[in-house]
């Protein structure tokens, strides 16, 4: 008997085989089994994920000898020959090859006829999205008003290309792309099935580059298969996949812990010699940067029979979180703007010196040796670190110092937002009777007060507050209270926001108050003035504690930046 590829071989012949897809499968199986059945279904999803698959099943559900249910016997006559493929009421059509108006109408034809031998006449039509327009309206009035006997199960990739009147015809279910557990599980279990010697890092390679289908992980297998001699081995997988060894990616990090910038271009250059894809060099980095996540955050989600395990311990151990966190950031924008280097190992080379430029302060880092000036680069690398972790950096000591002195402290660098609270006012003691009094005596009869510090002190907020921000002290006599508003917020004189201002300030004075509110250009400064000035001053103040610091001073002179003061907010 001629040989017989794995993706055929171990195709799903029931709902209990598929892998994956409960969503899906769940709702096949109540719809079979309590008889809610639909005249079309329509499967979306990418490619080698079940979508042909499943409506094979369907078609055997439909038509078993047993009944109609979700468990097909796959014994009978009908099942035996729809697994075939000659079961001459399932009638699958490629609409890649059949787009033409006439194809559909021809297939149409017969949709009125009872079936043959079976309960159904299933129309199974894959890549439905590449029929005409004229096929989809022919096809639109059949689907909506189809015979009893007659089911449509629709399969495409590209469902945006479907006329919407033909989705609303249809159940539509989407099919997810596999994991890689899912497929890797998948594979070791016909592995074992076949009696084929495997490593667990292999079958791992190979669902990685499935990308999600079950089906290409089959095919791949097949040629890991052929080209290992019939063994699926770590290296040989690799090696086929034109991947490169973790060994590399373990060398790079290591060189990258110990900042040797020349061993990272020598293991860069070992690298080369094999012809290596740069972007799937930088996912295996990624891969790998994962895991020391993982082990430093969650030891126990790594077991010691992951492949490369004492390795991976060590550089755990090396490297801080922020070191991998960074690198992690620093691999991942590096792989998208690959393609835009002038050529991908210089480009992939570009990505490593970026991990060494930037490397967070707090990593173990060798003393730099005296002698020769330190170039930008690093001047820069040590200005900005402090910055990338959020943590104090730490100043080595003085030359002279003995060896054993500490290091002096140095003031962290000002952040974006500067920092600046305004002074506190003083708190207004309280009477007996829990009412606030003010600080400062209120002068008598056409006195006057510091009318902003006592809005300070008034029980307000919302509109009343807003109100009395941009209001001026016009005096006092009696017990009627003169206030001046400027007249481009006359929109604020409402009745009631007004006498909630006056009840604020009967309350402080602990006496009744008659509140005239003046509409004219204010005498004195209002609140809402003095506050602008101060802020005005913490913004001035901002931008000048951000143009003074060190940091911004080595960007502009490595990098030539240039300083945007409206991106400058003070921190009140």
């Amino acid at each position: 008997m001629s040989y017989q590829v794995l993706a055929r071989k171990w195709r799903p012949r029931s709902f209990a085989e598929m892998v994956g897809q409960e969503h899906v499968l769940q709702a096949l199986v109540n719809g079979l089994d309590t008889g809610r059945l639909h005249h079309a279904y329509l499967f979306t999803g990418t490619r080698g994920v079940g979508k042909t698959t499943i409506a094979r099943i369907i078609a055997k559900c439909l038509n078993c000898e047993q009944g109609v249910s979700s468990t097909p016997c796959g014994s009978c006559a009908a099942c035996r020959e729809i697994a075939e493929g000659r079961f001459v009421d399932l009638i699958e059509v490629d609409a890649a090859s059949r787009t033409k108006v006439e194809d559909t109408r021809e297939l149409l034809d017969n949709v009125q006829y009872a079936p043959t031998r079976g309960r159904y006449k299933v129309y199974l039509i894959d890549e439905i999205h590449m029929l005409s327009t004229h096929s989809f309206n022919a096809l639109l009035k059949t689907l909506e008003e189809p015979p009893p006997h007659v089911k449509f199960l629709l399969a495409t990739t590209d469902p945006q290309k479907i006329p919407v009147t033909i989705l609303s015809r249809c159940l539509q279910f989407n099919l997810k792309r596999l994991s890689v557990q899912q497929i890797a599980a998948h594979l070791q279990k016909i592995l074992d099935a076949e009696g084929i010697a495997w490593e667990a890092g292999a079958v791992a390679e190979v669902a990685r580059a499935a990308d999600g289908s079950l089906r290409d992980a089959l095919s791949l297998l097949d040629q890991a298969i052929a080209y290992g001699g019939g063994a699926v081995r770590e290296a040989e997988v690799r090696s086929m996949l034109g991947s490169i060894e973790r060994e590399f990616v373990f060398d790079l990090l290591e060189a990258l812990a110990e900042e040797d910038g020349a061993q990272v271009l020598a293991v860069v250059a070992r690298l080369a010699e094999r012809a290596p894809d740069f972007s799937d060099a930088l996912a295996d980095l990624l891969l790998v940067l994962h895991k020391l996540a993982l082990l430093q955050t969650v030891p126990a989600s790594l077991t010691e029979d992951e492949p490369g395990y004492p390795r991976l311990r060590a550089l755990a151990e090396r490297l801080t979180p922020e070191d991998v966190q960074l690198y992690y950031q620093i691999a991942l924008t590096g792989r998208r703007d690959l393609p835009l280097s002038p050529d991908p190992r210089s480009g992939f080379e570009m990505v490593l010196l970026r991990m060494l430029a930037f490397r967070p302060a707090g990593s173990v880092v060798p003393p730099a040796p005296a002698g020769p000036k330190q170039s930008p680069l690093a001047s820069v690398r040590a200005a900005l670190a402090p910055a990338a972790t959020g943590k104090q950096q730490t100043a080595p000591a003085a030359p002279a110092a003995p060896p054993q002195a500490a290091p002096v402290p140095a003031a962290r660098p000002a952040p974006t937002r500067a920092a600046s609270a305004p002074a506190t006012p003083p708190a207004a003691s309280v009477s007996s009777a829990g009412r606030p009094e003010p600080a400062a005596p209120v002068a008598d009869e056409g006195g006057a007060v510091d009318w902003i510090q006592l809005v300070e002190r008034l029980d307000l907020n919302g509109l009343p507050r807003q109100l009395a921000m941009h209001c001026a002290w016009g005096g006092r006599s009696g017990n009627r209270i003169t206030l001046h508003l400027a007249p481009e917020y006359e929109h604020l004189r409402v009745d009631a926001i007004v006498q909630r201002l006056e009840a604020a300030l009967a309350e402080y004075f602990g006496a009744p108050v008659a509140l005239a509110l003046e509409v004219a250009k204010p005498r004195h400064e209002t609140p809402a003035e003095r506050a602008e000035q101060k802020r005005a001053e913490l913004q001035r103040k901002a931008v000048e504690t951000i143009e003074q610091d060190p940091n911004v001073e080595a960007m502009r002179k490595v990098f030539s930046a240039e300083l945007v003061p409206n991106s400058i907010e003070p921190i009140n």
